[in-house]
């Protein structure tokens, strides 16, 4: 779950968290240790930059005539 400071934090510095697949230092996937039932080691959460900007602008010329 999030905390009201992560979702502050997101929105101050303009990110957003992704859920990914973990991997290791050689860029492997991680399994899950079933010996922890409530903890799943295959996934971690990362920070993203959120995606900004204006819309691509729409050419309204019509030259083909």
């Amino acid at each position: 779950m999030s905390s009201w400071w992560s979702n502050f934090w997101d929105k101050v510095t303009g990110t957003e968290r992704v859920k990914v697949r973990a991997r290791n230092k050689k860029g492997h996937y991680v399994a899950d240790d079933k010996s922890t039932p409530d903890v799943n080691e295959a996934y971690t959460v990362k920070r993203i930059k959120k995606k900004r900007g204006r819309p691509a602008k729409v050419n309204t010329n019509n030259t083909d005539e």
